[in-house]
């Protein structure tokens, strides 16, 4: 046990602070981000991001947003559960015959006034997709 402290002790802080991101480009571009927000809505923007089909690579991508060097909540973007306290559907993929109904309903369920954003190249034309036998199309097919 006497041992263990010692070392305990010993040993210096091997972890390091979570340092916050320095690239300036982020800093401008999420201040221009959250002007226009806080103009057309007047508070924080909520957003609900819904996969109607993809490969999971623009999921992937979303999700370091949320990470501490991007950190998209302090300018004013939320990620929320429930399109029903959504402004804003970020679809990625292309729509598959299984996930157009859902999608509709999601969109539905969002209340006035809503954006609906198409990410990636699949999203808009289907991509590598195009043609496969179980999608419907491009997202702009099924909703507006």
């Amino acid at each position: 046990m006497k041992l263990l402290l010692r070392n305990i002790f010993k040993t210096p802080v091997v972890t390091e602070s979570g340092r916050p991101s320095v690239d300036e480009h982020i800093e401008v571009i999420g201040g221009r981000i959250q002007e226009q927000v806080r103009k057309q809505f007047g508070r924080s923007l909520h957003i609900r991001e819904v996969d109607p089909g993809s490969c999971n690579g623009c999921e992937l991508e979303i999700t370091g947003l949320n990470s501490p060097y991007y950190d998209l909540e302090r300018f004013g973007l939320q990620f929320v559960a429930s399109p029903r306290h959504a402004d804003c559907l970020l679809v990625t993929g292309p729509v598959t015959r299984n996930m157009a109904d859902p999608l509709r309903r999601t969109y539905d369920a969002t209340p006035d006034p809503k954006l609906v954003v198409a990410v990636g190249d699949c999203s808009r034309d289907c991509g590598i997709f195009a043609g496969a036998y179980g999608v419907v199309g491009p997202v702009s097919a099924v909703i507006p």
